[in-house]
């Protein structure tokens, strides 16, 4: 009876491990589909492992964190400037979400230049 119940427990633990590896292995976080709170801390992991080193399009931003919170765009002759806000930190319980609460990811044609606190300044520079 015992050799059984151990036998059952074992092949449990087993299987679950199992699905438990599957689902952190093959499941892609929506962040469209989170609560606010993670949403907000989902963004600001990706963003504070993003790197210069390793270039990054918008297009790959858009699709890992969805939608930005806020967006704007120019032209600048040639060249192609678009900045996207997420939102990393809550301020106020107002239901609107503001520049102060997010972080700026600048693009130039396409291609991540710039993030942080001084993306945005970087960007109204641009004539």
């Amino acid at each position: 009876m015992l050799k059984k119940f151990i036998r059952y427990l074992i092949l449990g633990l087993g299987l679950y491990a199992l699905i438990a590896a599957l689902v952190i292995t093959f499941y892609k976080d929506d962040p469209q589909a989170m609560i606010w709170q993670d949403r907000e801390a989902f963004n600001k992991r990706y963003i504070e492992k993003l790197s210069l080193e390793q270039p990054t399009t918008l297009n790959t931003v858009l699709d890992y964190l969805g939608s930005p919170d806020l967006t704007y765009a120019k032209r600048d002759g040639e060249q192609v400037f678009q900045i996207v806000f997420y939102r990393t930190q809550h301020k106020t319980s107002d239901g609107i979400t503001t520049m102060d609460e997010c972080t700026g990811l600048l693009f130039k044609n396409g291609q991540l230049f710039l993030w942080g606190p001084s993306a945005y300044n970087k960007y109204q520079e641009q004539n």
